[in-house]
C-alpha cells in the first residue's frame, strides 16, 4: 500500500531540460552514444533507498561467481524496500520514456516490468563484472533491448576503490570512458552488439562494503537494420591481457543458463557444475 509519505520525484520540466542539455552530447558520444549525469536525483529520495538496500546476505540474491563475474543480482522486486519499488516504477512511467526518447532520438522506448536482469546490483570486494555486451532480446516480451540506465548509490566512493564504469571501442582494444561509481551518478547508453562495457578490476573497497547500483533496461519493438543479430545472451569479451577461456563449452553453457534459468535452480547448477 502506498503510504502518504511517498510523492512523485520525477520532474517533467527538470526531465525536458536535461534531454535538450545533453541531447547532442548523447548521440555523439565516443564510443557508443552515452551520458553521465551527476547529481541526477533528489538526494533525499536516494538516500531512502540506499537505508533500505539489502544486505549481501539477505535471502534472494542472484549470486554470480565465474571467471567473467562476480557480483549480485535480480532481487526479487517484492522483497525490495517501499521506495526503491516506488523509484523503480517512476522509472518505468511515460514521463521517464519521454524523457529517454527525446535524449536519445530512439523512439517508442519500451520499459520493463518484469526487471529482467535489473533492479538493483550489488557487488562486494574482490568482484568485478568483465567487459561484455548485454542480450539484445527480452525473453518474455521478444523485444529488443536499447538502453541501459545505471544510477549510482555510493556515498565517500574514492578513486582507489575501483569499480570503474568503463566504455571500451568495438574491438576492445581500448577504454575510451571510466566513469567512479558515486552516489547519484547516473549513465544512460545505447546497447547493441558494439557498446562493450563494464567494470573488469576487482573491487579495491574496505571489507563491509559494497559498490551499489540501480540498474534499469529499456526496449523498443525492433531495432535500425545496421544494429540487427540473432538473439544472444551477455556476450563477454577478453581485453589485452585477459585469459577468461570464454570461448570454452562449460563457459557458455553457464553464460546460457544464467539468463534463462530461475536464480535458484541457476545456483544449483552452477554448483553441479563446480563438481564435474
Amino acid at each position: 500500500m502506498k503510504t502518504a509519505e511517498l510523492t512523485f520525484c520525477l520532474d517533467a520540466d527538470y526531465l525536458n531540460d536535461l534531454a535538450n542539455k545533453y541531447h547532442d552530447q548523447y548521440i555523439n558520444a565516443d564510443p557508443f552514444p552515452h551520458i553521465v549525469i551527476d547529481n541526477f536525483l533528489p538526494e533525499t529520495i536516494l538516500e531512502k533507498v540506499l537505508e533500505e538496500f539489502p544486505t549481501t546476505t539477505a535471502e534472494g540474491w542472484r549470486n554470480f561467481e565465474l571467471k567473467t563475474e562476480k557480483k549480485l543480482d535480480s532481487f526479487p522486486e517484492l522483497k525490495m524496500g517501499e521506495m526503491t519499488r516506488f523509484l523503480l516504477y517512476q522509472l518505468n512511467s511515460s514521463v521517464f520514456m519521454e524523457f529517454l526518447e527525446k535524449l536519445t532520438g530512439i523512439p517508442g522506448i519500451i520499459p520493463d516490468p518484469y526487471f529482467l536482469g535489473g533492479g538493483i546490483h550489488q557487488i562486494e570486494r574482490g568482484g568485478f563484472l568483465k567487459i561484455h555486451v548485454d542480450f539484445n532480446k527480452h525473453t518474455r516480451m521478444k523485444v529488443d533491448r536499447r538502453l541501459n540506465l545505471l544510477i549510482y548509490l555510493n556515498k565517500d566512493w574514492k578513486e582507489e576503490y575501483g569499480g570503474h564504469f568503463e566504455l571500451w571501442n568495438r574491438d576492445v582494444s581500448a577504454c575510451k570512458n571510466k566513469i567512479l561509481p558515486i552516489f547519484n551518478r547516473c549513465v544512460i547508453f545505447s546497447t547493441s552488439d558494439f557498446s562493450y562495457h563494464g567494470h573488469p578490476d576487482p573491487l579495491n573497497c574496505p571489507e563491509g562494503m559494497t559498490r551499489k547500483s540501480l540498474a534499469l533496461y529499456y526496449y523498443s519493438n525492433g531495432r535500425p537494420a545496421e544494429e540487427t543479430s540473432n538473439k544472444h545472451s551477455t556476450l563477454f569479451k577478453e581485453r589485452p591481457g585477459d585469459n577468461l577461456n570464454i570461448n570454452s563449452g562449460s563457459k557458455k553453457k553457464k553464460s546460457i543458463a544464467s539468463q534463462l534459468l530461475p536464480p535458484i535452480v541457476f545456483d544449483l547448477y552452477r554448483r553441479v557444475s563446480r563438481n564435474q
